[in-house]
């Protein structure tokens, strides 16, 4: 028997919830700790990442093509492409090579 939809909803509000308030109830001082300080600068950055990576590989028909999208952008960006000049040119290339591997 499965439980009900309002369940469901009810336990994932209170999770979410319980997530946002219990560091404000329990961490009531600055953080000192310069680990824990990086740490927590770079959750968004890596939790950003975690989601991102894996879409862009499977994305496209051929992961091979995603894969060489999600470098090629990576280099463009890396030597200053601005963020349409990479989106524009890993699309192209996506496009290219599917054309070949599919």
């Amino acid at each position: 028997m499965s439980a009900s939809p309002y369940a469901y909803i009810a336990v994932m509000a209170g999770v979410t919830f319980l997530i946002r308030i219990l560091p404000l109830t329990l961490i009531r001082r600055r953080i000192e700790s310069r680990f824990l300080q990086s740490f927590l600068y770079y959750v968004p950055y890596v939790t950003i990442s975690v989601m991102t990576f894996p879409a862009i590989v499977h994305a496209t028909n051929s992961p091979v093509a995603g894969a060489a999208a999600l470098v090629a952008g990576v280099l463009a960006a890396w030597f200053g492409a601005s963020m349409f000049q990479v989106a524009v040119g890993c699309c192209a290339l996506v496009f290219v090579l599917e054309l070949f591997l599919v």
